[in-house]
C-alpha cells in the first residue's frame, strides 16, 4: 500500500516553520561548527518523563539545526504547545547547553536544550516565532587542539569523597598584555571528571625568579558549588591539576 503524497494545488500555500533554530559554534575556534560529525536526538515531555520523539532534525550548510514541521496540528487552536529537548553529540566536544546570558545558573546535570513547539497549520501560524539560539560546543578531553597549543590537564572531584564530577564547567580568564583585552578559555569535564584546557594567552606575571605565569581556574558544578585553583606555568604544565568542589 502506498501512502498518499500531499502536493499543493495552484494558489495554495504550505506553511512550514521550525519551533527551534540552533546555531552550533566551536567555542575554542570561535566559528560555526558546520561540517563535522553530529548526532542529534530529540525528546518529548509526556507530563511525567522524557520520551524519544521520531521527528528528524535538518542541518543546514551553515551549521544550523532545525525541526521544520514540528508542531503541525490538524486543529492548532485546540492544541497546547509541547515541551521538547534536543541533545547533541560531536566527537571531541562537550555541549554547553546553558545560554551565555544564563551562565550564573549553570548546572552540570543539564543534558539538553529545551524548547516549546507551538501548534500551527497552513492558515494558523504558531503563537510564538522561534529565534536562532547559539549552542556552544566546548573542547572535551579528546578535542583536537592545534599542535603547539599550550594545554593543561586536570580532574574535578567532590571535596571529601573524591568522587569525580562530570559536566563541570572549567574556566580560565584574563587580559592580554599590553592591550588589556579580555580572554577566556573553558571546557567541560568528561564522565571521569577529567579535562584538558588550552591556555593560549599569557597569565599574570609572578614576581619570582625564574619568571612564571599564574592562571586562576574556576570549576562550577552549579550555583553554590564551585572550586578554584591557581596554576603556575611553565613548571606545573605537566601536572594533573585537581580541583575540588565543595558548597551547599
Amino acid at each position: 500500500m502506498t501512502a498518499p503524497v500531499w502536493r499543493p494545488l495552484p494558489g495554495e500555500q504550505r506553511l512550514l516553520v521550525s519551533p527551534a533554530w540552533f546555531v552550533l559554534v566551536d567555542d575554542h575556534r570561535g566559528r560555526a561548527y558546520d561540517s563535522g560529525p553530529l548526532v542529534v536526538r530529540l525528546d518529548r515531555w509526556d507530563g511525567r518523563d522524557w520520551t524519544p520523539d521520531p521527528a528528524r532534525a535538518v542541518r543546514t550548510p551553515s551549521g544550523v539545526v532545525a525541526y521544520p514541521g514540528l508542531g503541525r496540528r490538524r486543529e492548532p487552536a485546540n492544541a497546547e504547545p509541547v515541551l521538547h529537548r534536543v541533545r547533541l553529540e560531536a566527537p571531541g566536544y562537550r555541549v554547553l547547553y546553558t545560554p551565555d546570558d544564563h551562565l550564573d545558573r549553570f548546572a552540570a546535570d543539564v543534558i539538553g536544550r529545551e524548547f516549546l513547539a507551538y501548534p500551527f497549520d497552513d492558515v494558523t501560524p504558531p503563537e510564538v516565532t522561534a529565534e536562532p539560539e547559539v549552542v556552544r560546543l566546548l573542547p572535551g578531553v579528546a578535542y583536537p587542539y592545534t599542535p603547539g597549543t599550550r594545554v593543561i590537564a586536570g580532574l574535578v572531584r567532590r571535596a571529601g569523597s573524591g568522587e569525580p564530577l562530570a559536566g563541570v564547567l572549567v574556566t580560565a580568564e584574563g587580559r592580554t598584555d599590553p592591550e588589556g583585552l579580555p580572554w577566556r578559555e573553558r571546557t567541560l569535564t568528561g564522565e571521569s571528571g577529567a579535562f584538558r584546557l588550552a591556555l593560549r594567552w599569557a597569565g599574570e606575571s609572578a614576581t619570582t625568579t625564574p619568571a612564571a605565569e599564574l592562571f586562576q581556574l574556576t570549576a562550577a558544578e552549579r550555583p553554590g558549588r564551585t572550586g578554584r585553583l591557581t596554576v603556575r606555568l611553565p613548571d606545573e604544565r605537566d601536572r594533573v591539576h585537581v580541583i575540588e568542589i565543595s558548597g551547599e
